[in-house]
């Protein structure tokens, strides 16, 4: 499998934000962004610039793929 960059992963969380922004009086992030937020807070902590896709948890993963996949879709 390949690499996500930290740059992917905050184009993915961008993109999760822009399509459900945050709500409540607590601006909480939806479940998708807030899923991806945690590995890229861990990649900015471990000052790294890349994870692997198997690296993630089933949330996250989950919320990758769907972001890939409507990524896909709206570019075609």
């Amino acid at each position: 499998m390949s690499d996500i960059s930290i740059h992917e992963l905050e184009a993915a969380i961008n993109f999760w934000r822009i399509r459900s922004p945050s709500s409540g009086d607590e601006l909480e992030l939806c479940k998708e962004a807030s899923a991806l937020s945690k590995p890229y807070a861990l990649l900015i902590v471990q000052r790294q610039s890349a994870l692997r896709l198997e690296g993630l948890d089933p949330k996250a993963r989950s919320a990758w793929e769907s972001y890939v996949h409507l990524k896909n879709s709206l570019e075609s």
